[in-house]
Order: structure tokens, then C-alpha cells, then sequence
């Protein structure tokens, strides 16, 4: 009888080590995936808006909430109905777009002009970035007396206000990413006898282009956010206008419609500048 050799019985079931195994590389596909198709991705969006439109439909179809808690969507879009033929809804849209974008270049304009000051020279960054982030904490409604008094209850204190928040986002992401930009590739911008404002736009600005539209954006969804605050007290027109006369009046149906119209405008405006995001990456980057 021939003895049975173990170690070799053992070799023979062990598996193969991952370093034996030949590394088959998967094959290459140009087949995309299917939310980088064309329209799928815009399309998916808009699911959860829809399932939330059936419920709510459903919720109150149902009787699950009084009407004055929360009316139906065909009330609402019968309120959408009546404020167009009187001719106040365009009235109430036209008038807060408009604070938000006077209110939005001139706290945008400021805050790129600060942003730049500050995070390119340390004398201005040493003298004025510890008033600025002591400004930065106070809330939006606690300037409002005071642009009251100094401005009276007019057009000018609630774009006054609207750009102090637009004023921060911008102000903070431009400074922030002008102290990030790597040193070398500024020594390397010296080296070929770049200088001030020609360094910066050769070398600083393509840096800080990402951060700069960042900021646009929040600062765009904070001048929408002071806009309520701005129209909230002592106005008589715009959709936070609208919010608080639908309050008081008991209409839930225009309230909601406000808060929709915010959504919807506050969407569509951070749309526009993604676009012009794009393009400005694409062009300095």
C-alpha cells in the first residue's frame, strides 16, 4: 500500500491566493449609466414633488386637516386664479424679484470688493476681519430698526437689508479662497513678472472662480431669506406681503401659494446662476 502523502493532499484543495489569481480587467463600457442620460436626471427630480402632491391631495381629499389648516390644491390654484385677475400677483412677483436682485448685485459687488481687499492685503486683513466677522453674527432682524430709522419704511431699508445678506456669503467664500490659493503657483506668477491686478487675474482669480460662484449662490438663497424678513415689516406689496396679509386674513390657500412662489423663484433664479457657473469655469478654469 503506498502511503498517502498529506502535504500534498492539502496543497492540491487549498484555494488560490489572490497573487496567483491573473487580475482579468473589466472590460470597457461607453454604455452610460442611466442617470447621465439626456433628461433622466431633471426628470427624477421631479418625483418627490409629485409624490408629495399626491399626498397632499390625497391628505385632504381624505378630510384629514380643515381647510384652514390646509387647503386643497385646487383651492390654492383657484387663490392663484383670483390674484391674477385682480392683477396683484405679477404686481407682488415683480416687486420682490426686484429687491432681491438690486438687493443681491449690491451685496455680491460689495462683497467681491472686500472679499478681494481683505484676502489679498494683510494690513486690511488685520484691521477689518474682526469687525466683519462680529457683523456677520448678528441676525438679519436685528438690523431692521435701525434701517428704519436711518431710512425711513421705504424701497431703500429693505434693499438695504436684502444686500447685508447677500453681503456675507460672498464676502466670506472669496477671502476664504483667496488665503487658500497655493503659494507656489503665486511665486510662480511673480517669477514671470505678474503684479498686482495682473497677478490676480492670471493667477489668484482662476484659483478662487469655484469659490466665488459658491458664495453667489448662497448669497442668492440668503438675499430670498431676508427678502420675507425685509417684507415682513411695513410693506404693502411682494410675496412677504403676501405671507403676512394671507395670515391675518385666514387664508391658508394664499399662504401656501406664496410659500410655492419662493420655492419656485428661489429654484429658478439658483438655476440661472449655475449656468452662468458653468460658463464662467469653463472660461477661467
Amino acid at each position: 500500500m503506498t502511503a498517502i502523502d498529506h502535504s500534498e493532499v492539502a496543497s492540491k484543495r487549498q484555494p488560490p491566493t489572490p497573487s496567483d489569481t491573473p487580475i482579468t480587467p473589466a472590460p470597457a463600457t461607453d454604455k452610460p449609466r442611466l442617470l447621465d442620460r439626456k433628461g433622466v436626471k431633471p426628470a427624477v427630480g421631479f418625483l418627490v414633488p409629485l409624490v408629495l402632491l399626491i399626498a397632499w391631495w390625497a391628505v385632504t381629499d381624505a378630510g384629514v386637516f380643515t381647510p384652514v389648516q390646509l387647503p386643497s390644491p385646487s383651492a390654492v390654484i383657484e387663490a392663484t386664479v383670483g390674484l391674477i385677475q385682480r392683477g396683484d400677483l405679477w404686481l407682488h412677483i415683480g416687486i420682490s424679484v426686484q429687491r432681491v436682485l438690486i438687493g443681491f448685485a449690491i451685496g455680491a459687488v460689495l462683497g467681491m470688493i472686500f472679499g478681494a481687499v481683505l484676502g489679498l492685503s494683510r494690513w486690511a486683513d488685520a484691521l477689518l476681519t474682526p469687525l466683519l466677522g462680529a457683523l456677520r453674527a448678528v441676525p438679519s432682524l436685528a438690523w431692521v430698526p435701525l434701517l428704519i430709522l436711518w431710512m425711513q419704511i421705504g424701497e431703500d431699508s429693505k434693499v438695504t437689508l436684502i444686500a447685508i445678506g447677500a453681503f456675507f456669503p460672498v464676502f466670506t467664500t472669496l477671502y476664504a479662497g483667496l488665503q487658500h490659493v497655493d503659494p507656489h503657483l503665486v511665486e510662480a506668477g511673480r517669477a514671470f513678472g505678474y503684479k498686482g491686478v495682473r497677478l490676480f487675474k492670471t493667477v489668484q482669480l482662476p484659483a478662487v472662480v469655484p469659490s466665488i460662484f459658491s458664495g453667489l449662490r448662497l448669497a442668492l438663497a440668503q438675499a430670498w431669506l431676508f427678502l420675507v424678513a425685509a417684507e415682513l415689516i411695513a410693506s404693502s406689496m411682494g410675496l412677504g406681503f403676501l405671507l403676512t396679509d394671507s395670515q391675518n386674513n385666514g387664508r391658508t390657500d394664499r399662504l401656501i401659494l406664496a410659500i410655492i412662489l419662493l420655492a419656485v423663484l428661489g429654484k429658478l433664479t439658483d438655476t440661472l446662476l449655475g449656468l452662468a457657473e458653468k460658463r464662467a469655469i469653463a472660461r477661467w478654469t
